[in-house]
Formats: C-alpha cells, sequence, structure tokens
C-alpha cells in the first residue's frame, strides 16, 4: 500500500505548521524559492542534497525525509489478530480507516470510517455486542455516522471534549464520555487505553491494546505511516509533535501503529523513518 503522505505533502505540513512562507524556507535553506516551491507542488527532487536542505530548514530529519522521497514503505509482518478488523470507508474517493475491536462476543467501535452501514453489517455478521464508540478525533471522515450506529445500539462515545465542535451531530450528554489519560474501556478479555494525544486536532486520542500478543495502537490522523496529519490549526504544530515523539514514540518498538490512512506501521519502523520522529 502506497504511503499517505508523499514528499510534497511533508514539506507543506512541516512548513504550514512553523506558520513560515516559502521564500522564508528557500531563504533558509540557501535553495531557490521556485525550488521550493516545485518540491511542494509534488516535483521529483533534483538530488538527494535538494531533499536535505530542505529538511534543515525545515527541522525534519534528513535521513528519513530522503527514504520517504525515494519510495520508502513500512515493512510490517503479517498479523495474527483476529480481534481487529478493518473497515473502509471513502470520501469523494478519499479512503479512510475505521476500526472494530473485538473479543468474547463483544466490540468497540475506533473511528467510523465514514461508513456506518459497514459498521453495523459486519458488527450484525459477527454477532457482537457493541460496547463503545471510540473516535480519535472529531472530523466528519472519522465522526460522522455516529447518529445511525447510536440508533442501534445507544452506547458510550469517547471523545476528547476539545473535538465537540467539530462533530456535524452530537450525541446526547449522558452518552459523551471524556477519554481520560489513563482511562481504559473494556471489550471482552481485551482492556483499551485511552492516550490523549492533541495536535491533530485540540481534542485527539490515540487508544492501545497490549494485550492478546501484539501491543497495538489506534492513531487516527495522529501519525501516518513516514508522515504525519496535519496540525489543525497551525499553532498546535509543536504539540503535535509531542504527542507523537513522547507519547506514541515512546510506546514498545514492536507496537503495531494503525492510522486513518494509509498503511499500519510500527513505532520501531516510525523510530527509523518518519522525518517528524525525534
Amino acid at each position: 500500500m502506497p504511503l499517505e503522505d508523499e514528499l510534497s505533502d511533508i514539506l507543506k505540513k512541516a512548513r504550514m505548521g512553523q506558520q513560515r512562507s516559502v521564500a522564508e524556507v528557500a531563504r533558509v535553506s540557501g535553495m531557490p524559492e521556485t525550488e521550493v516551491a516545485e518540491l511542494e507542488r509534488g516535483q521529483a527532487p533534483r538530488g538527494r542534497d535538494q531533499v536535505q536542505a530542505v529538511a534543515r530548514a525545515l527541522g525534519l530529519r534528513e535521513d528519513p525525509l530522503a527514504q520517504v522521497a525515494a519510495g520508502w514503505t513500512p515493512q510490517v509482518m503479517p498479523t495474527s489478530m483476529a480481534h481487529v478488523e478493518t473497515v473502509l470507508g471513502s470520501v469523494g474517493g478519499y479512503e479512510v480507516k475505521g476500526y472494530i475491536v473485538h473479543d468474547r462476543g463483544e466490540a468497540v467501535i475506533v473511528d467510523t470510517a465514514y461508513n456506518a452501514s459497514a459498521m453495523l453489517d459486519l458488527l450484525a455478521e459477527r454477532k457482537l455486542r457493541l460496547r463503545a464508540i471510540c473516535l480519535t478525533h472529531g472530523h466528519s471522515d472519522h465522526a460522522d455516522g455516529i447518529d445511525a450506529i447510536l440508533k442501534a445500539s445507544p452506547v458510550p462515545v469517547y471523545l476528547g471534549p476539545d473535538d465537540l465542535d467539530l462533530l456535524s451531530w452530537r450525541p446526547s450528554a449522558e452518552l459523551l464520555q471524556v477519554p481520560q489519560q489513563g482511562g481504559t474501556v473494556q471489550v471482552g478479555g481485551l482492556t483499551l487505553r485511552f492516550m490523549p494525544t492533541p495536535g491533530h486536532t485540540p481534542g485527539g486520542v490515540c487508544y492501545r491494546i497490549e494485550q492478546a500478543g501484539e501491543p497495538i495502537c489506534f492513531v487516527g490522523d495522529t501519525l501516518f505511516a513516514g508522515s504525519i496529519g496535519r496540525s489543525n490549526p497551525a499553532g498546535l504544530y509543536q504539540t503535535h509533535l509531542d504527542s507523537v515523539r513522547k507519547r506514541v514514540l515512546t510506546l514498545s518498538p514492536e507496537t503495531r501503529l494503525f492510522p486513518g490512512h494509509g498503511p499500519a506501521t510500527t513505532v520501531r519502523e516510525e523510530l527509523l523513518h518518519n522525518p517528524f520522529a525525534a
């Protein structure tokens, strides 16, 4: 599976997060402004030196950025995790992922994938009892459809309170729950742990599972393989980097990371290959 972000996406996210102009990045990198603009438009770099120069100007790791530019993709071994199902959705042709975690006949939805009907169909097909909906953030491609799901199963909805205003439809107050650091929700014999990771949005949250032999973390748009989501608003960029570096990438290296877009990866792969890692 190709990466969610190409070199051009990474450069724009880093520059806009730092609220800098193309002209400023060009001056610091020693490159002509036209060359920086060309890279952001998707033109292939003229050489490794060009990638390294713009990486230094933006505070990105030089070798990982060059690796992404050269076509790196994460090497993630096949998983035996039968308790995680991926549900795909589409927003105007743009693929989005949600997940159903299940064990012993119980289930938790992690993001809706903008495809509530597929979520409900899978729950019915597997004869699963829904325990909760856990949202990594409030953007529509991850949260829309909760009204249809709650109509079928009125369960608690976990969402960072700073993201409530992003929802197009808000659950009743008695169903809304705050996923505080250290909090958990049980699904069968599995424990889903809450890990707030603001940055992509003010109320972003990741969800971890450590049992069943393979630790995993659902990261939404906090992190992509080889990149991160866009910081919204841009003033959250440093907060976003802190969430990635101090929370997600301090998990055990074998932890599998399941993002809202693009391929799965691991903490080990991202420590080696993500330009935004410390």
